[in-house]
């Protein structure tokens, strides 16, 4: 079995962000020269995503919304964890509910994906560089 490892990195200029990374996890898969495995995507750091789903703009619009709603930013006094002077509880929140990681096939050579799946990349705490590690297993 061969493994390849790879890491992007990100520096939005918004708090929040939604990056398509399909592209970069394709090329990844690529290079890596495996045919048949699995390619893990995560997010390496607390307070940012990596999910898969569509993308269509109205779709990520309703994303960003369905999460302000469920842990808005403000009033940042409303989390305990800000208490240690941050200011991103929400941020942590919202990488809990979209996600850590996803797993994707790999089959000749090439992402295995449905109709319309991307990996995408969401930041709830941006304005610092953070990175995304890819991770591909297979032969």
């Amino acid at each position: 079995m061969k493994s390849y490892r790879e890491e992007l990195w990100f520096e939005t200029k918004t708090r929040r962000a939604y990056i398509n990374i399909t592209p970069q996890v394709a090329a990844a898969v690529k290079k890596s020269g495996i045919r048949e495995g699995f390619c893990l995507v995560n997010a390496m750091h607390i307070t940012a995503s990596v999910y898969i789903n569509d993308d269509e703009a109205g779709l990520i619009q309703d994303y960003d919304d369905f999460l302000e709603r469920l842990a808005p930013h403000e009033p940042v006094a409303q989390y305990r964890h800000n208490r240690t002077g941050e200011d991103n509880g929400d941020a942590h929140l919202k990488r809990q509910i979209m996600g850590r990681e996803v797993v994707a096939a790999v089959t000749d050579g090439q992402l295995d994906f449905g109709p319309w799946e991307q990996v995408f990349y969401g930041e709830f705490d941006g304005r610092r560089r953070k990175r995304v590690l890819i991770k591909i297993i297979g032969e």
